[in-house]
């Protein structure tokens, strides 16, 4: 059979239960993608068209996510929590040494890039810490991403359109000749760096939160991200937003169209509304986050 409610039930050896484990792992993580199998995630984004970078970023990385909660949590639980410190420990290094690597990036696509696999990061360190706040900030952080990683490819977008160069070396002083998409890129920059009020503040306070009530150790490196993420972020805008206007193609440059300001619009909408008032979000995850983690936590061993 390959119910899924079938495979929820049938009971397993430890053994049976960290091999499927391994195998699902292996599959999802390169998905996410977790450190160390996240090579392929910039060099996929700089090759990809704003369009596929948008999809890629926004909702094919989620679906290694899901498959965490929709096949490795209920289907091996006790091999879940047995081995939850390794994915934590993982987790945590794409949080930390990722923003780090992210600092140094001067591709702006390369570093939104990077700047995805931390925030995703947050995701799995909030599932293995098994708890209902940890689980739906990690929820929330797959939403929240999705509305900010695919503003930041799409304002990326817009920038390569019209100078076809997405190095953050050749922009400078743009704020002079697009102050509307200045204004757009600013809201989006500072959701990536969590800022609160923006939907990218409330899923990593929420992990940070039940981290701290499981491992403050563990949440004080996972808080390391608030540094790390504005220092990637804003370094960024500030480079190529503010300055002086030394590039002539610069200021050839043009502020949105009409299509372009009401993309970007919809985006700051969902960003600013889950950030000022997330629960009508939360509240439809407590039953099914309560559910999983009540089945996650029974024993399948024969």
């Amino acid at each position: 059979s390959f119910e899924l409610a079938q495979f929820y039930k049938v009971p397993l050896s430890m053994t049976a239960q960290v091999l499927l484990f391994i195998a699902f792992f292996l599959a999802f993580a390169v998905k996410v993608p977790m450190w160390p199998v996240h090579t392929w995630l910039p060099d996929a984004h700089v090759e990809a068209p704003t369009g596929g970078s948008v999809v890629l970023a926004a909702i094919t990385l989620k679906i290694g996510a899901y498959g965490f909660l929709r096949f490795i949590l209920p289907i091996v639980p006790d091999a879940s929590h047995h081995l939850a410190g390794f994915v934590i420990a993982l987790s945590l290094i794409a949080v930390v040494y990722i923003g780090l690597v992210a600092l140094v990036q001067t591709d702006m696509k390369k570093l939104i890039a990077y700047s995805s696999i931390a925030h995703m990061g947050f995701v799995t360190l909030g599932f293995f810490i098994f708890s209902p706040l940890a689980v739906e900030g990690g929820l929330v952080q797959m939403l929240s991403h999705g509305f900010v990683s695919a503003a930041m490819f799409l304002c990326v977008g817009v920038m390569y359109d019209r100078m076809h160069s997405r190095l953050i070396a050749d922009y400078g002083g743009v704020v002079n000749v697009m102050p509307k998409f200045a204004a757009f890129f600013m809201l989006f920059a500072m959701a990536n760096a969590g800022l609160p009020a923006t939907s990218g503040f409330v899923g990593e306070f929420m992990v940070i939160l039940a981290a701290v009530k499981f491992n403050f150790w563990i949440a004080f490196a996972a808080a390391t991200t608030l540094i790390t993420g504005a220092a990637y972020t804003l370094w960024m805008y500030k480079r190529v937003i503010f300055g002086d206007l030394t590039n002539a193609h610069v200021k050839e440059m043009t502020d949105l169209s009409r299509r372009e300001f009401w993309l970007l619009a919809v985006l700051a909408l969902c960003v600013l509304g889950m950030g000022i008032y997330p629960a009508p979000f939360t509240e439809v995850m407590h039953i099914s986050v309560r559910d999983l983690l009540e089945h996650a936590a029974k024993s399948k061993l024969m």
